[in-house]
């Protein structure tokens, strides 16, 4: 017998076959991709926080992403399986690169970002604006001039995009300029601002560095282990990149274009596709908004410092998920599960997910003191969002400024929204180190006049909130977990709801549709409803309001736990449709194979008369 001969030179890229490139490729493409996403959710309020915007803006900027996505994504779906599709996926892996590229810009335009204060970090700490009574205090400073890979490729991204967000976030965000000893606050400070920009450059590079290979990928690849006899005998041996053959290839644009409307009526008028469609808009109206504002949530509920609850987020989530992934779509290898049965795994699993879900609100921290917002000046419990009640009988003759946030911890443990409220009338020391002395609101809560100081930042959270911390991320791993399990039979109902020919078109509406119902609204109402809460806003150098820095947290607990569990509690009516749907479906398939015997002797029968 003659050997098989082994693959053509030209079927081999750098000694390694096409197709294994192609896979490495596409793998990097999705681990380049979805660690950009995951990079820049982790790092919006860093952004908030440098250039002084409220949270709801925040979540314009978020769904803004998803609009050039809506721009493409049903041209892509559509015509990206008759076109070239190596080159169409370099080309959108070089754009992804220029708009990390550009995202990054501002922080190099902007110049440096200065720390709100009543003290100038750049000075000497002589012109701390103290309770000097009946004189004027110094202004604010003035701003200077192939499935299982790609799977798993998918996991990866975030997960290594959390890791670098997380070591971008411990990082003074103008490394470059500034020395880390004039730095007068801490990681944990609500005005402390990550370098959020060095990821991006990051994220920019292997996006570009991705998309290199497919610009000379072919339209179309041999089988490894092919022989050139076999390849000249047989068209099969030939592994499309694109769902077309040649005499597809050379189709004009109308011809390409004329089945749209149809294709599309199609999927309208199928019942499973459209409830599919409800469910996937709720459920990710839900997961996006919660992920979008979950560092800050831990930032604000249990006082890590950002960089701390990036980590905590990616290490507790993305693992499980993976694993979650894993054993979902080996469990429906394994025991050949059909839609019907696919719908139901995946609506009990997810209902049991949602029931555990409702835990995180025993998952609570006690409301950090802090004087004039949270308590009164006599240490009574109070929450006010009024900015007059910073005034009090001990610091009413200092002319406090009340728009500034530069808090200080009393040595009572209560928080002062800056020295100057806090009633200080002295200060010792420099640096990170400075204190504030003979203060007398700090003595008004009952301390001996001979003890009563503040240092700078705002003391720190009770051991309790580190104990909840950890059921929390706890709580987090298990439901996500669980929630994974029902991802893949959830797909599987998706795709097994569309014709062969309408999978490709199908799933690029579905995620046209995600995009434009949740993945850009869902970010702009919760933020905005985040910003109801807020207790203390901090101030522009031009005399505008900036960024939150305090946020009433049980409201805050209420809204951000409570929108997700309403959009996920109503995604169960569709789900519930949908197996009405196909258990109706089932039983009159079986009824047809239970008559199609008794159809198949009448026919003999009368063939044998």
């Amino acid at each position: 017998m003659k050997e098989a001969e082994k693959p053509r030179t030209g079927n081999k890229f750098c000694c390694i076959s096409k197709l294994k490139v192609f896979l490495l490729s596409l793998s990097l493409a999705y681990v380049g991709k979805t660690m950009s996403g995951a990079y820049m959710n982790s790092m919006y309020t860093q952004i908030e926080k440098q250039f002084n915007i409220p949270a709801s803006l925040v979540g314009i900027i978020n769904g803004s992403f998803e609009i050039g996505n809506l721009l493409l994504i049903g041209f892509v779906s559509y015509f990206g399986a008759k076109l070239h599709r190596p080159r169409i996926i370099a080309l959108g892996c070089t754009v992804l690169s220029f708009g990390c590229l550009l995202i990054s810009l501002p922080h190099f335009l902007f110049g440096r970002y200065h720390i709100e204060s009543s003290i100038s970090q750049w000075e000497n700490f002589s012109v701390v604006p103290l309770c000097l009574v009946n004189q004027s205090l110094i202004s604010l400073p003035t701003e200077e001039p192939s499935t299982g890979c790609l799977h798993t490729a998918t996991v990866i991204g975030p997960f290594l995009g959390f890791l670098l967000a997380s070591f971008c976030a411990e990082l003074f965000v103008d490394l470059e300029s500034v020395d880390a000893e004039d730095i007068t606050i801490t990681a944990t400070d609500a005005r402390w601002v990550g370098a959020w920009w060095l990821g991006i450059l990051v994220c920019a590079s292997l996006n570009l560095l991705a998309g290199i290979p497919f610009w000379f990928l072919p339209k179309s690849l041999v089988k490894e282990g092919e022989s050139n006899e076999s390849e000249e005998k047989s068209k099969k041996s030939v592994v499309p990149l694109q769902e077309n053959d040649k005499d597809e290839a050379k189709q004009t644009m109308y011809e390409i274009a004329k089945d749209f409307i149809p294709f599309l009526k199609a999927l309208f008028c199928n019942p499973v596709y459209m409830l599919f469609i409800c469910i996937t808009v709720l459920q990710f109206s839900a997961f996006n908004g919660m992920i979008s504002f979950m560092p800050k949530y831990l930032e604000q509920q249990f006082g890590k410092s950002a960089s701390d609850a990036i980590f905590l987020i990616g290490v507790y989530n993305l693992p499980v998920i993976c694993v979650g992934y894993f054993f979902g779509g080996l469990f429906m290898k394994k025991f050949k599960i059909n839609i019907y049965q696919a719908a139901n795994i995946a609506f009990w699993v997810s209902l049991l997910e949602y029931l555990l879900y409702f835990a995180a609100y025993w998952t609570v921290c006690d409301t950090s003191p802090v004087a004039g917002l949270t308590v009164s000046y006599e240490g009574i419990e109070q929450v006010s969002y009024a900015e007059n009640t910073l005034l009090a009988g001990c610091n009413r003759d200092c002319d406090c400024p009340l728009k500034v946030w530069d808090p200080v911890c009393g040595n009572n443990g209560i928080t002062y929204v800056s020295p100057c409220l806090a009633g200080c009338k002295a200060s010792g020391g420099t640096g990170k180190s400075v204190v504030f002395e003979n203060c007398t609101c700090v003595a008004a809560t009952g301390l001996s006049s001979q003890n009563v100081s503040a240092i700078l930042g705002q003391c720190d959270g009770e051991e309790n909130c580190d104990k909840m911390l950890r059921y929390f991320l706890v709580l987090s791993l298990v439901c996500s977990f669980i929630f994974s399990l029902a991802a893949m039979p959830g797909y599987m109902v998706l795709i097994r709801s569309l014709k062969p020919e309408e999978k490709s078109f199908g799933v690029g509406i579905h995620g046209l549709a995600s995009r434009v119902f949740a993945g850009i609204p869902s970010p702009i109402y919760f933020g905005a409803l985040i910003d109801t809460t807020c207790l203390k806003w901090g101030s522009m150098t031009c005399g505008g309001e900036g960024a939150c820095r305090m946020y009433d947290i049980v409201t805050y607990r209420w809204l951000y736990l409570g929108l997700p569990a309403v959009l996920r509690g109503v995604s169960y009516i569709p789900s519930a449709l949908i197996l009405l749907i196909l258990k109706k479906k089932l039983k009159s398939e079986s009824q047809i194979l239970l008559n199609a015997p008794v159809e198949m002797q009448d026919k003999e029968q009368e063939a044998l008369k």
